[in-house]
C-alpha cells in the first residue's frame, strides 16, 4: 500500500525479517509439506522455492460473504503461515485486513492489476449476486460482478475460497433471490482452485499457495476443481467413530448415553459420508478437533447445495457417495431417523461372514490334523 520505491522479497527473507529462525522455516516447510501430502523428499524443494521466490502479488475480493475464510486462515495453527503467508505475501489488496480504504485501497490494487498483469492471484472470498444485474451487491458504486470480471482478466490463477466462492453456499438456498453464483459459473477463460468449506481450514489454505510458489502451477485438482491433496477422501472415511458405523452402534440423541461414549452419529443427521474434507485429517483449533470428535455431526459445508441437501439433524438413506455400506440402508430403509432395518440386516451379513470364515478356518484345521496324524 505504500507510495515508497518496491523492494521486492523471497518468502525466506521476509520470515527472516520477522525474526523467524532458519529452523523455524524448515519446520514450516516440513509441516506445509506434509499437509499437502507430498513425499519427504519434496521437503528440500519447497524450501528452496521458498527461498528464491519472490513473493507472488495477491488481490484477495470479498463479496456476499461473512470473512470466516480470511478468520480462518489468520488462524491457522502454524505462526508462519498468518504471519507471512498472509501478512508478507505481497497481498496488495483485501478489503477486510488493509489499513488503506476508498480511493487510496483503490488506487493499490489497480496499481497491482497493471504492473503485474498475468502474473498476480486474484482470490475470491463470497458468491456474486447476478440477479437485477449484479446490483444487489455494491462496493464503491460498482457491482460485485463487476468487480470481479475486471479483476480476473489480469489473473494468471482463481482460487475461490469457502462454499461461497465455490459452490454458492447459503446465499444461494433455495429460493436463492439474488441469485448468488459461484465463481466459476462467471469467470470461465480462467483456471480456478475451488477450495470449499465453511470456512475452509486455514492449513489447506496455506498449503494451496505454497504449491504455487513452490512447484509454479496449479496442485492437482478434481473434477469439481478442488485439490486433490485435501479433498480426495470423505469425513466418513476418517472419522474416528467409523468403526462404531460398522458395528452398527449409533448415538440416538446427541444427549443419549450412546453419544457420550463416542458412538457413530449418522443416525442423528451427520454427513461425512457424503461429504469430502480433510476435518478429520488436518483438524480445527490448532489441530486439536473438528466438530465430530466435539460431538456434532458433519454438515456437509464443503459440498454442492449442502444447504438445502437434506436437514442436518434427520439421517438420509439416499446419500450420494456410499459404497459397500450402502446395503446397510438399501434393506432398511424407513423414515429418515429409524435405522433398524438397515442395522439389522448388516450386523447379520456381518455375523454370516464372519461364521463363514470361522468354519472355513476350523475344517483346515481339522484337515491338519489329519495329515499330520498320518
Amino acid at each position: 500500500m505504500s507510495t515508497k520505491k518496491e523492494v521486492k522479497e523471497t518468502y525466506y527473507e521476509s520470515i527472516r525479517k520477522q525474526g523467524y529462525s532458519r529452523r523455524d522455516f524448515m519446520k514450516f516447510a516440513t509441516y506445509i509439506a506434509a499437509y499437502m501430502g507430498l513425499e519427504s523428499s519434496l521437503v528440500a524443494q519447497v524450501a528452496k522455492s521458498l527461498e528464491t521466490t519472490f513473493r507472488l502479488p495477491v488481490i484477495w475480493e470479498h463479496f456476499q460473504e461473512c470473512t470466516c475464510c480470511s478468520e480462518s486462515f489468520i488462524r491457522s495453527d502454524h505462526p508462519i503461515v498468518a504471519d507471512i503467508i498472509l501478512d508478507k505475501i505481497s497481498l496488495d489488496y483485501t478489503l477486510t485486513l488493509m489499513a488503506a480504504s476508498g480511493h487510496q485501497a483503490e488506487a493499490a490494487k489497480h496499481a497491482t492489476m497493471e504492473k503485474y498483469n498475468g502474473e498476480y492471484i486474484l482470490c475470491v472470498e463470497g458468491s456474486v449476486p447476478m440477479g437485477a444485474d449484479g446490483n444487489y451487491c455494491c462496493i464503491g458504486g460498482r457491482s460485485a460482478k463487476d468487480i470481479l470480471i475486471e479483476a480476473a482478466a489480469g489473473a494468471k490463477a482463481i482460487i475461490a475460497w469457502g462454499s461461497c466462492a465455490s459452490n454458492g453456499c447459503v446465499q444461494a438456498a433455495k429460493p436463492n433471490p439474488t441469485d448468488a453464483t459461484p465463481i466459476h459459473k462467471i469467470i470461465k477463460n480462467k483456471p480456478i482452485i475451488r477450495v470449499p468449506g465453511c470456512p475452509p481450514i486455514g492449513e489447506v489454505m496455506a498449503g494451496i499457495i505454497v504449491h504455487v510458489v513452490a512447484f509454479g502451477r496449479l496442485p492437482e485438482l478434481d473434477r469439481l476443481g478442488r485439490p486433490k491433496a485435501f479433498y480426495s477422501k470423505r469425513v466418513h472415511d476418517s472419522c474416528y467413530r467409523r468403526p462404531y458405523y460398522d458395528a452398527g452402534l449409533f448415538a440416538e440423541t446427541f444427549d443419549d448415553q450412546n453419544a457420550k461414549d463416542g458412538y457413530c452419529l449418522y443416525k442423528v443427521g451427520c454427513k461425512g459420508p457424503m461429504t469430502y474434507n480433510s476435518c478429520g485429517t488436518i483438524k480445527w483449533n490448532n489441530g486439536v478437533s473438528y466438530p465430530i470428535q466435539s460431538g456434532h455431526g458433519c454438515i456437509g459445508c464443503s459440498e454442492e447445495e449442502f444447504w438445502d441437501n437434506g436437514p442436518f439433524y434427520e439421517r438420509l438413506t439416499n446419500l450420494p457417495g456410499f459404497g459397500i455400506e450402502s446395503n446397510a440402508d438399501t434393506v432398511g430403509k424407513v423414515a429418515a431417523g429409524a435405522l433398524a432395518g438397515g442395522i439389522a440386516v448388516h450386523a447379520v451379513a456381518a455375523n454370516i461372514a464372519k461364521r463363514k470364515q470361522l468354519k472355513s478356518r476350523t475344517s483346515r484345521g481339522k484337515i491338519n490334523e489329519e495329515n499330520l496324524s498320518h
